[in-house]
């Protein structure tokens, strides 16, 4: 469905130009605008199909993962500091992904937005908070992983174990909330082709003063934590190459080096797949938004990319619990155990 709109950098109200709801909008200028300003047509269409498809795949694989993480990690007797960030990141994107329901049947629905204007403040914030609790999960994970590899004897004996991991926790909850809470400012319900819709990233009016908000969100939400990350993995990488060529390694040492180049392997998946795409394109979406002069080829070009990576950045509601199994292999073994006996006692049942 495309939207005329006007190339200003605030993005302004829209109202239909004919009696089709789901027909071409026009802007109406803001007041003080230079009437001659070029309009823009934004196709969104798009969105219909994408992220309906997508959020629906997240919540129906995301609730059943990320529970069981969370059970399992509650059941399990080993206090292991790894345990606790990655029972966290569960429960994050549990929370998350419970909200989905909503956006699933608001860009199915055309962006129409029936449930409130708190429901649409909490669904945003549940967004960001899960996206940049996850990069910081993951980066304390990654942090932890490096010493554990780089400096094991420190790691004995100086870092406090799960009762400094439940600190650094609750740490990352506080830094999230102040992160993520001016989104409750921001993003607010507005009307559209006369109906009821969802801002993305903030109200028209808001659109200049979410500029340096959005990229600050950026550089302190994502590209530090990713710059740590790498950091890490490079010289856990040295560390693990210095080992195999210095010395015949044990079993058990080959075993947690496999489980190192495991996690290593699938945090990069994620990093990549989720949360570089989405961060990198806002960031290009924003700086292009923000210039008078930008053509509407353009505009509408970077509306597109980054809306289009929207809904990849939740994916990390499925990839995370994967990492946890490939950290945790005795977990593994319990999901198996409980899968072939499930199929067992489906086999005792069934009708011959």
């Amino acid at each position: 469905m495309p939207y005329v709109l006007s190339s200003l950098p605030m993005e302004p109200n829209v109202f239909p130009t004919s009696g089709d709801p789901l027909g071409p909008y026009t802007a109406a200028l803001p007041a003080g605008a230079n009437s001659s300003s070029p309009r823009c047509t934004y196709e969104e269409s798009f969105k219909r199909i994408l992220l309906p498809a997508v959020y629906s795949i997240v919540f129906l694989l995301g609730v059943p993962l990320n529970a069981a993480v969370i059970v399992q990690i509650w059941r399990s007797k080993r206090s292991l500091s790894v345990n606790v960030y990655m029972l966290n990141l569960a429960v994050a994107d549990l929370l998350y992904v419970m909200s989905l329901p909503l956006p699933i049947f608001n860009y199915a629905s055309s962006d129409y937005w029936p449930f409130g204007q708190f429901a649409c403040k909490l669904v945003k914030f549940q967004f960001y908070s899960n996206l940049h609790g996850s990069i910081l999960f993951l980066t304390c994970i990654s942090v932890q992983r490096y010493i554990g590899i780089c400096y094991p004897f420190h790691m004995r004996h100086n870092l406090g174990g799960c009762r400094a991991a439940w600190c650094v926790c609750g740490g990352v909850w506080l830094v999230v909330a102040a992160l993520c809470a001016p989104t409750f400012h921001f993003v607010a319900t507005g009307t559209q082709r006369n109906r009821t819709v969802c801002y993305d990233l903030s109200t028209p009016e808001c659109s200049a003063d979410y500029y340096p908000y959005g990229m600050a969100l950026i550089f302190i939400g994502f590209l530090l934590p990713f710059l740590g990350v790498m950091v890490c993995y490079g010289r856990m990488a040295q560390v693990l190459c210095r080992r195999d060529s210095s010395q015949e390694a044990s079993r058990t040492s080959v075993e947690k080096r496999d489980r190192a180049v495991k996690m290593i392997a699938v945090i990069t998946v994620v990093f990549c797949v989720s949360f570089l795409p989405f961060h990198l394109t806002k960031a290009i979406y924003l700086v292009v938004r923000s210039l008078p002069n930008a053509g509407c080829e353009t505009r509408n070009f970077f509306s597109i990319l980054f809306k289009s990576m929207r809904p990849f950045a939740s994916m990390n509601s499925i990839l995370d619990p994967i990492l946890f199994y490939f950290i945790q292999p005795k977990h593994r073994e319990t999901i198996r155990r409980s899968m072939y006996s499930a199929t067992t006692i489906k086999k005792k049942i069934a009708p011959t």
